[in-house]
């Protein structure tokens, strides 16, 4: 395990960690220490009962995997598909993604239409992204950056590495605090805790790239027959459409591979009625809200033909992060690989969740059917890409796979 994770959920109060400076006695701690106790710190929610970590578990591939816990109310969590704020009933507006592998997401250019934080890109970079979390009215439902800023000063060790590391005068300005916070917090998503390239298929390439041979690789880390035809299918053009958008490097089986090109595009995934009227019930949103993705985020900027666009996801850790798609609406990874057949060439007009036919996307016309065509996969490549895709777990989450 990492050298971080020092503290546990809502260990905020503590001032036992850090360095030293010898000169006057005072302990600080570095931004990446800083980021790491704020990350875990549900102080800097209203009730005190919520930190960025509820919705994102380290112990869980950084996702919200709370609505899996025996006893919990499915019909508050509805399923997991949304994440329950800090007050226990309000929901937020979409699947929390998770924050593993953030750090690689290049910061949002509205030019290139890439990069950027949340499902919609909103916020530009980590940093940016970090500060939206404590003020959301559905999630740790701070009033105000003040309020954030108070609570922070509340804890000594906080206040001295914030002195130490930024300016002593740091809290004279409640924006720049606050500025600070999101820095630090950016900076522990950026360590090797979330990002540590060791999954099954990582130990392969890096067998691969040591010297040794296709087959050796495969051997040595006991590769099914299954997940070799899956990563075979993959990388394939002629049989697969799936490294167009889930593929970052310009070769396959190299190391460094994010399984996302950060770009956003919306591929029809069907509303979650479900979490729609949740949401409704609630006060939170329109009875039949439609999601404009990174065009709702910038109308001014971005071109209507990307309305309803999602940016895409890592796929790494994706056999653990359960529910699928931006709203949470598939619960099984195999019905996200029919529901890519059936948007290509398949003859899959049914949901195998609900054996019921696939709901309406949020926007039609501006489905992008180009990149969404490839040659009909039968249930045998399906099995096999989901095998595949389960060797893209980080080695901690192994013990997780079903």
């Amino acid at each position: 395990m990492s050298a971080y994770l020092l503290v546990g959920c809502g260990g905020g109060s503590g001032g036992d960690a850090g360095s030293d400076d010898s000169t006057t006695g005072v302990v600080t701690l570095t931004k990446e220490e800083l980021g790491e106790r704020l990350f875990f710190d549900a102080n800097l929610s209203l009730t005190r009962k919520t930190s960025c970590s509820t919705c994102h578990n380290p112990e869980h591939g950084f996702v919200d995997n709370r609505f899996a816990k025996e006893g919990t109310d499915q019909s508050i969590f509805v399923h997991g598909a949304l994440s329950v704020g800090d007050d226990g009933s309000a929901l937020g507006g979409r699947n929390a993604p998770t924050a593993a592998y953030a750090k690689f997401s290049p910061d949002f250019d509205v030019k290139s239409l890439k990069g950027g934080q949340f499902h919609d890109g909103r916020a530009a970079s980590l940093k940016e992204q970090s500060k939206r979390p404590p003020l959301d009215s559905n999630e740790m439902m701070m009033p105000d950056a003040a309020s954030v800023v108070a609570r922070i000063q509340e804890n000594p060790l906080y206040v001295a590495s914030f002195k130490a590391l930024f300016t002593e005068s740091i809290f004279d300005d409640t924006d720049a605090a606050y500025d600070a916070m999101g820095e630090v917090i950016g900076k522990f998503e950026k360590t090797e805790l979330f990002s540590p390239f060791d999954s099954k298929y990582d130990r392969y390439v890096a067998c691969k790239e040591a010297g040794g041979r296709t087959s050796e690789c495969l051997a040595q880390g006991a590769w099914t027959v299954d997940e070799q035809l899956g990563m075979d299918l993959f990388f394939s053009d002629a049989n697969t459409n799936c490294k167009t958008c889930h593929m970052l490097k310009t070769q396959s089986e190299v190391s460094g591979e994010t399984f996302s090109n950060y770009e956003y595009h919306n591929i029809g995934t069907p509303k979650n009625s479900q979490t729609i009227e949740a949401r409704y019930q609630l006060g939170l949103g329109e009875q039949n809200a439609t999601e404009h993705g990174v065009f709702g985020a910038y109308p001014n900027e971005v071109n209507a033909s990307k309305d309803a666009a999602i940016k895409v996801p890592t796929l790494r850790n994706v056999a653990i992060t359960a529910p699928y798609m931006h709203n949470g609406v598939f619960m099984n990874l195999k019905t996200v690989l029919a529901f890519y057949d059936h948007m290509g060439s398949g003859d899959r007009p049914l949901n195998p969740e609900t054996q019921e036919a696939w709901g309406e996307p949020d926007v039609n016309a501006t489905i992008n059917r180009t990149d969404l065509a490839m040659p009909v996969l039968n249930d045998r490549k399906i099995e096999a890409l989901e095998a595949f895709l389960k060797t893209l777990t980080d080695k901690r989450y192994e013990s997780l796979i079903q």
